[in-house]
């Protein structure tokens, strides 16, 4: 593949990392929401700013929310990466840097 290809790759990639990254938002969401019910037995996660509820269920549940989203984030970028390639012989971004 020429150096022309390899550099739009990365541009094409956007809309579909785009939709991915929606996708998995709400695949976490949901799959948070079930952890959640599991966990403490009720439908709806603490809200920080909820008065009734204490340090240790708001920030208990903060950081399972932030587990999940960063895994299931990653498992639906790699994926997506992983399809790029096999389907075009490219990875879909520049170099070996993160996201961020």
């Amino acid at each position: 593949m020429g150096k022309k290809k390899k550099q739009k790759l990365p541009m094409a990639y956007k809309p579909v990392g785009f939709v991915l990254g929606w996708a998995g938002g709400t695949l976490a969401g949901l799959a948070f929401q079930k952890t959640w019910k599991v966990l403490r037995h009720e439908d709806d996660a603490p809200d920080a700013l909820d008065p009734d509820r204490g340090w240790g269920e708001v920030l208990l549940a903060a950081a399972v929310q932030g587990a999940i989203f960063a895994v299931v984030r990653s498992a639906v970028d790699r994926s997506g990466a992983k399809a790029i390639e096999r389907s075009t012989g490219v990875w879909p971004t520049q170099g070996t840097g993160g996201r961020d």
